[in-house]
C-alpha cells in the first residue's frame, strides 16, 4: 500500500525550475509543505506565490559553504521538521574532452558533487535524530552507463551514485532511506548547451523526456510503504539504446 505524504516537509535544492519545480508541484499536490531552494530568491518568491501557502522558498547559494549551513536552519524555522530531502540542483557539460574547459569542469563538479555531498550532510543529523527520513538524488543514466558524449559529466554522476550507495548503508539502521533516480535526457535547461542538430534529431526520435516524468518516479520511490527502498530508479525514454 502506497505511504500517504499528507503533513510531510519536504526541501528540494534546483527546485526554481526544470525537475526540481516539477517534483515541488507533485509533492504540494499530495499535502506535502515544499520547501524550494535555489539562489535565485527573485524566481522563487514568484513561484512560491503562486504554488500557495505550502511552498516556502529557501534561498541557499550551494556553491558557498556559508550558505549551506543556513539552509536546514532556514527549513526548520519556517516548518518545523524536515521528512524528504531531494538533492536535486546539477549542470551539465559535454562533449570532447580535447575541447573542454578545465574551469568550466570545476564549476560543474563543485555543483553535482560537492555541493550534494555538503547538502546532504548538512541535513542528517536531523533526520537521524527523528529516526526517520527520505533522501533522493537526481542522479542520471550516466552514473550506471558512461556516456562517451559526456565525460565529465559522467564522472560526476558516478560518484554521486557511489556516495548514494555508501550512505544509504550507513543510515539505514537509523531508519533513513537512500536513493537515486536515474533518468536519461530531460527536456531542461540542462541540455541547452547541446548542439543544434544533436537536439532537434533527439526531440524527433522521441529521445528527450519532459521532467514531469521524473517527478512520477520520484513520487512512486517516496510513497512505497518504509520497508521499502528504491535504491535506484532508472528511467529512459523507449528509443534510447542504452
Amino acid at each position: 500500500m502506497a505511504q500517504d505524504l499528507t503533513g510531510k516537509v519536504a526541501a528540494i535544492t534546483g527546485a526554481a525550475s526544470g525537475i526540481g519545480l516539477e517534483c515541488a508541484k507533485h509533492l504540494i499536490a499530495a499535502g506535502v509543505r515544499v520547501a524550494l531552494v535555489d539562489r535565485a530568491e527573485d524566481a522563487l518568491k514568484t513561484i512560491c506565490a503562486e504554488l500557495g501557502p505550502n511552498a516556502i522558498p529557501v534561498v541557499v547559494d550551494l556553491m558557498k559553504p556559508q550558505s549551506v549551513a543556513t539552509m536546514l536552519p532556514q527549513i526548520l524555522d519556517k516548518a518545523g521538521q524536515l521528512d524528504i530531502f531531494h538533492a536535486n540542483a546539477g549542470s551539465y557539460v559535454g562533449g570532447p574532452i580535447v575541447d573542454g574547459d578545465p574551469d568550466a569542469w570545476d564549476r560543474m563538479l563543485n555543483l553535482n558533487i560537492n555541493s550534494v555531498f555538503r547538502s546532504i550532510h548538512a541535513v542528517l543529523p536531523h533526520m537521524i535524530g527523528r529516526k526517520t527520513g527520505d533522501i533522493i538524488v537526481t542522479s542520471s543514466i550516466a552514473g550506471l552507463v558512461p556516456v562517451v558524449w559526456e565525460p565529465i559529466y559522467t564522472a560526476s554522476k558516478h560518484a554521486v551514485q557511489a556516495f548514494v550507495h555508501t550512505v544509504r548503508r550507513q543510515v539505514a539502521p537509523h531508519g533513513l532511506r537512500v536513493g537515486a533516480v536515474a533518468p536519461g535526457p530531460v527536456v531542461t535547461a540542462l541540455i541547452s548547451d547541446w548542439p543544434k542538430d544533436k537536439l532537434e534529431a533527439e526531440l524527433a526520435a522521441g529521445g528527450l523526456m519532459q521532467p514531469v516524468e521524473v517527478a512520477e518516479a520520484v513520487m512512486f520511490m517516496l510513497t512505497r510503504p518504509r520497508n521499502i527502498t528504491i535504491r535506484d530508479l532508472v528511467i529512459l525514454p523507449q528509443s534510447n539504446d542504452l
